[in-house]
Parts: structure tokens; C-alpha cells; sequence
């Protein structure tokens, strides 16, 4: 007989009792909601908009500063280094204030250090704003999160596309160059700061403060703190290997995105001796795979559930890695970027949910976000490990009619993503999964007893979800029926 987990790689299917279609849910959200939504999405694209400056500029800067590859890459590596100290600071200082002026700093500065990035006069000078953009990158995407927009991946692959299209017409028309496109990334991040500043605080913020205040149990952070650091512990402690076997998972996660985005361009232009036009054009096609895969991911987890998911799209991701690196023409390569990337985001678009239905109940937004930071910073050098691999795996290719030895990007990265895939698709089979999970009963992290994973909250305390105007009066009284059992 095949193990358990093998067994229950395909779960149940989810009750879908009190459920509404798709298109009724969104027909059903206010323009408030839609404009939440959007700029909390908005933010984490022009974040994305200003990472992926670098790797789409590594030829550029190069040349500006007269350094190797590897050196170059170091800025990517210390800014994922440094986004996670970003998201301890943010997260410990500036949570109590709020979701919506933290997340307008936080923008502000971004684009203040990417405008800055478009100054610098020599690499030293780099490095050091590109560190410093990586703790706004890390508050970032806690801040972003946050609101109604729940991490959207896709944003992601859309900031990755944006750059590439802003480096695609704007960079070779204008005197500045590379610099160019950092003003243009840090306009963009202001733009998004503005946009989420003419809108309300979260209404969810807002109401956790009211409730508190008119029930006369307001807490000082300093003492929701204690409480929250005391849960933790209690956590971890009975949930330690769960901890783990979610680093782990996302540590793979991480190697496998940019360890096959952060330095395709210069894989392209260097080892496939393609122009910088048509490397960052095989860059757009490949982000629209990514697009398109995170979307068709969340919908087919539905259905056969989320490690399978994975599984499917991790497998993808190997069977097109011929494709990926062993052509020398534009269309192969082309479609190659395409559908492996369409494996890599439609294998990270189930992650969010399948992190938040594995994670201790009163958690759930911690562990994933925690788990997620801790496997980028371990991932973090991954464009260095492939640039180091480069300098050690040579090629020759015919440039200008000339022989000329280069790095093997290509076999560089193929043995890269192949290992990563393997590991991500072991790491996934053998782990949880608890598909339709729900916590919307339990305590929170900074309510005393809330690391039992049977710690729901009194009746009188549990907060009522949003009824729709289309919600039935059976749909009510089911839901009031349940909190009742629960209770």
C-alpha cells in the first residue's frame, strides 16, 4: 500500500455549503473595497517594479562600474538579506499605528532610495541603497498584504513585466540609460503611496480598535506584545517540526523563482549573445507565463487540492528546462521563458492559501509571512551561487564573427532549477495539507491562550462576518447555528 501521504496528495473536496459563485462575490464588493484592494496590490507591484531593476540592469551596471558579474549581484543578494530585518522593524514599531500610513511611508521611502539608486556614483554607493531598500521591501510586503488585497503573487509577475517594458522603450531612448529606470521605478512607488494615502484606514483595523475600546479591555501594545511573544513560544513548541518543515518548503520556493528570474536577462544577453531589446522581450513573454500560471494554479487547487497542484507545475517546470536553456533562438527560448515560468508562479500562486490553511490557527498571518522571509533571506544569494557557477562553466559563442569564451548560464541553470524542483516537489509530497481549513472562530495571537489549537473565542466575542445585501435569511441563521456549536 503507497504511504498516507501519497494516498492523500489529492484531499477531500471542500463543502462548499453558504458558498457563492465567483463573479456574484465580486459583483458584491463596494468601489471602497475594489480601490483597498487595488492599492494594496498596486504597492506590492511597484515593489516588485523596483527589485527587478537590478536584474534587468546587470549588462548596465557592469559597465558602469567596471565590476564582474558576481559583484554586481551582490546588491540582490543584500537586499533580500536586509528585507527581512525589514519586516521585524515595520512589523514591531509601526503594526500598532495602523495599516494605511505605515504602508504610505513605507512607500515613500522606497521610492526615495530608488531615486537615489538613479544618482549613486559608483558601486559602494549602490550597494549601500540597495540594502537599505531591501528593509522597505520587507515592510512592504507585510504592509501590503495586510490590506484587502490578501498577497496577491500575481502582482509580483506584473512589477516584473512593468520594469522589463519601462527597460524595453524607455531606457535606449533617453541620455540617462539604466538610471532612467530606477526615476521611473520610484515615480511609480510614490504614485502608490499617494493612491493608498486618499483612502480609509482598514475597516478591519478600525473595528478591532472600536471593539476594544467600547468593551474597556484595551491592551498596551507593549502588553499585547508580551502576550503575543509568550503564544509564540507555546506555538513552537508543540508545532516545532511544522516550523521547520515550512522553512524548508519555502526555501525551495525561493531558490526556484530567483533562481530563474533574477538573472535571465543576463543569461540571455551573455551566454545566448542576445541583444538587450529582444533579452528583455523573451523577459515580458516569460512573465506572461508567470501571469497566466499563478492564475490557472489557484483555480485547479480548488479542484484537486493544493500539494497537487504544486506537484503539477513544479513537473512542468522540469520538463521544459531543454527548452528553457538548450536553444539558441529567440521563438524556442521565448516559449521555453514562457512555460517554465508559467510552472514557477503557477506553483507559487497556491502558496498564500497553503501556507495559511497549514499554519497554527492563531497564526495565520505570522507563520506564513515568517516562513516566507526566513526561506528568502536563505535564498538570497541565489543569482550570486549561479554567477560563481558561470565563472567556473565556460562556452564559446560567436560574437562579432569572433570566437569568444562566456559564461554557461544556461548549463548553470538547468542544473540550478533541476535540483531546486526536485527538492520543492519531495518537500511538498511529504507534507500537510489542510484544504478548506477554517480559523475564523479561533483567538488571536495576542489573546492569552490562543496558541491551543482549540482556543476559539466566547460567543460574545466572536466577530460576525460581512453579511451581503444577497446573503439569505437561512444563510444566517446557519451561520449563527454554527458559531453556536463552536461556542
Amino acid at each position: 500500500m503507497a504511504p498516507y501521504f501519497l494516498r492523500n496528495l489529492v484531499p477531500r473536496r471542500e463543502k462548499q455549503e453558504g458558498s457563492r459563485p465567483l463573479f456574484t462575490v465580486l459583483a458584491s464588493l463596494t468601489w471602497l473595497q475594489w480601490a483597498q484592494f487595488l492599492s494594496g496590490w498596486f504597492a506590492w507591484t511597484c515593489d516588485a517594479i523596483d527589485f527587478f531593476s537590478v536584474s534587468l540592469s546587470v549588462v548596465h551596471l557592469r559597465e558602469q562600474f567596471g565590476k564582474t558579474t558576481h559583484e554586481i549581484t551582490t546588491a540582490i543578494t543584500l537586499t533580500l538579506l536586509f528585507r527581512s530585518a525589514g519586516a521585524v522593524i515595520f512589523w514591531r514599531y509601526f503594526r500598532p499605528l495602523g495599516r494605511k500610513w505605515p504602508l504610505v511611508a513605507n512607500l515613500v521611502l522606497v521610492a526615495a532610495l530608488e531615486l537615489g539608486a538613479g544618482f549613486v556614483h559608483n558601486f559602494q554607493e549602490f550597494l549601500a541603497l540597495r540594502s537599505l531598500f531591501g528593509i522597505g521591501m520587507g515592510g512592504i510586503w507585510g504592509l501590503a498584504a495586510s490590506t484587502p488585497s490578501t498577497n496577491l503573487p500575481e502582482g509580483y509577475a506584473v512589477g516584473y513585466l512593468i520594469a522589463a517594458v519601462i527597460n524595453l522603450y524607455l531606457v535606449p531612448a533617453v541620455s540617462a540609460g539604466w538610471r532612467s529606470l530606477f526615476w521611473m521605478a520610484a515615480g511609480l512607488s510614490l504614485l502608490a503611496a499617494i493612491f493608498r494615502a486618499l483612502l480609509p484606514e482598514s475597516e478591519v483595523f478600525l473595528k478591532a480598535k472600536a471593539a476594544e475600546k467600547a468593551k474597556g479591555v484595551q491592551q498596551s501594545t507593549k502588553k499585547k506584545t508580551a502576550i503575543f511573544f509568550h503564544e509564540l513560544k507555546e506555538m513552537l513548541r508543540t508545532h516545532w517540526k511544522l516550523c521547520i518543515y515550512a522553512v524548508l518548503l519555502m526555501t525551495g520556493f525561493n531558490f526556484l523563482s530567483h533562481g530563474s528570474q533574477d538573472l535571465y536577462p543576463t543569461y540571455l544577453q551573455t551566454s545566448k549573445n542576445f541583444s538587450a531589446h529582444n533579452a528583455t522581450v523573451a523577459t515580458i513573454i516569460g512573465n506572461c507565463g508567470a501571469i497566466s500560471g499563478g492564475i490557472f494554479a489557484g483555480w485547479l487547487s480548488q479542484l484537486i487540492g493544493r500539494r497537487l497542484t504544486i506537484v503539477l507545475h513544479v513537473l512542468l517546470v522540469g520538463a521544459f528546462i531543454p527548452l528553457w536553456i538548450l536553444p539558441s533562438s529567440f521563438g524556442s527560448l521565448s516559449a521555453g521563458a514562457f512555460w517554465l515560468q508559467f510552472g514557477v508562479q503557477g506553483a507559487w500562486g497556491v502558496i498564500p492559501i497553503q501556507l495559511a490553511e497549514m499554519s497554527p490557527p492563531a497564526f495565520r498571518a505570522t507563520f506564513p509571512g515568517v516562513a516566507y522571509q526566513i526561506g528568502n533571506m536563505i535564498s538570497s544569494a541565489s543569482a550570486q551561487i549561479e554567477a560563481t557557477g558561470g565563472n567556473n562553466l565556460r562556452t564559446t559563442i560567436i560574437q562579432d564573427g569572433v570566437p569568444t569564451d562566456v559564461p554557461d548560464y544556461a548549463l548553470v541553470q538547468g542544473i540550478f532549477i533541476g535540483v531546486v524542483a526536485a527538492f520543492v516537489i519531495f518537500i511538498t509530497i511529504v507534507g500537510p495539507e489542510n484544504h478548506g481549513s477554517h480559523f475564523e472562530q479561533h483567538k488571536a495571537a495576542f489573546e492569552e491562550g490562543a496558541a491551543r489549537d482549540d482556543a476559539v473565542r466566547e460567543e460574545d466575542e466572536v466577530p460576525q462576518r460581512r453579511e451581503s445585501d444577497t446573503e439569505s435569511a437561512n444563510e444566517k441563521h446557519h451561520e449563527k447555528a454554527s458559531i453556536e456549536k463552536v461556542g
